[in-house]
């Protein structure tokens, strides 16, 4: 491939952006065990909550109220939201090697809800969190909540609570230009494979490789330049940031189609039922406007070069 010298020194400044980002963020420490795949069911839920016995609509969420309740108060008593983030996904949550700040459609989100709460969208302290650190930064009680392109499931529901739905994306496969790898089918057999540990990506694989050899790391970002140093043959993870992936890099591309449908969710612990409430008030708000939306605003100024075609939000569904 014409591009792979190219691909060298993109791997190099992307390696290079990341260690000075982990050294100006907070990183969590790693979980005991491994994180929750989009298949693999998860018997409990957190200590002392029941957790769903049936899950036919995970995306479904509780209706919006702007009442304080204790999640709320320790947030205004704080005087900041805690928010684990990422820092490595191109549109969503990176940090501007120039600036040093942190930016993107998933940070914006974060000063929104900010906002809300505390009258200032800066009143907030930014936690780097790894794929496979997400659902136990919310359990320990790291984060107040995680908006990290994650989406919701019917395992995940069981250990964390999620606000409705604010972006819909799919899993689809990531590969250099010219590689004979075709899309998540058979053209996978007998290749390496990169996906995150923790991700929904890795729960497909884990239930249908192709024959493909797994390679599992602790973020996304991390697979890419994998992919750039020629380690592994293909990235699966969301066609949302893989699409911001190729944006940083030309000399790969998404190929085939979608092959899941999945919508990403704020998450929140699941004792935390105000901040729940009140996150998707100002979910609300976010969306309210037609074309002059806060969600349309920050769609055409992060997303959509990368993800053409999109109107407007998804709609939100409740269960209550």
């Amino acid at each position: 491939m014409g591009g792979r010298s190219a691909a060298r020194g993109w791997a190099l400044l992307t390696t290079a952006v990341c260690a000075a980002a982990a050294a100006a963020a907070t990183a969590l420490p790693q979980p005991a065990g491994p994180g929750p795949t989009a298949r693999t069911p998860v018997a409990v839920a957190a200590p002392g909550v029941e957790a769903p016995a049936v899950c036919s609509s995970p995306e479904a969420s509780l209706r919006p109220s702007t009442a304080d309740g204790p999640a709320v108060r320790r947030i205004k008593e704080r005087g900041r939201l805690v928010a684990g983030v990422d820092q490595n996904s191109y549109r969503w949550g990176y940090r501007d090697p120039a600036t040093r700040e942190l930016e993107g459609f998933d940070i914006d989100l974060v000063r929104a809800v900010a906002k809300a709460l505390l009258g200032d969208p800066d009143k907030v302290t930014f936690l780097a969190i790894p794929t496979n650190q997400r659902i136990p930064a919310l359990q320990k009680g790291k984060v107040d909540i995680i908006a990290r392109t994650m989406t919701v499931n019917c395992d995940r529901i069981r250990q964390v609570a999620f606000s409705t739905a604010y972006f819909e994306a799919g899993q689809q496969v990531l590969a250099p230009k010219g590689s004979p790898v075709t899309g998540f089918d058979d053209s996978l057999k007998g290749r390496k494979v990169c996906t995150a540990k923790g991700s929904t990506g890795e729960g497909e694989l884990h239930h249908q490789s192709h024959g493909a050899s797994v390679t599992t790391v602790p973020n996304q970002l991390d697979c890419l330049v994998r992919l750039q140093l020629g380690q592994v043959d293909a990235v699966v993870t969301d066609n949302a940031l893989a699409a911001g992936q190729a944006a940083q890099d030309p000399s790969v591309r998404l190929v085939g189609k979608p092959f899941t449908t999945e919508s990403y969710g704020v998450a929140m612990n699941l004792k935390d039922e105000d901040l729940v409430r009140r996150v998707n008030a100002v979910l609300e708000d976010y969306r309210r406007g037609g074309e002059a939306s806060p969600w349309m605003l920050a769609y055409r100024k992060w997303l959509a070069a990368d993800l053409k075609g999109i109107t407007a939000p998804p709609e939100p569904t409740y269960k209550d």
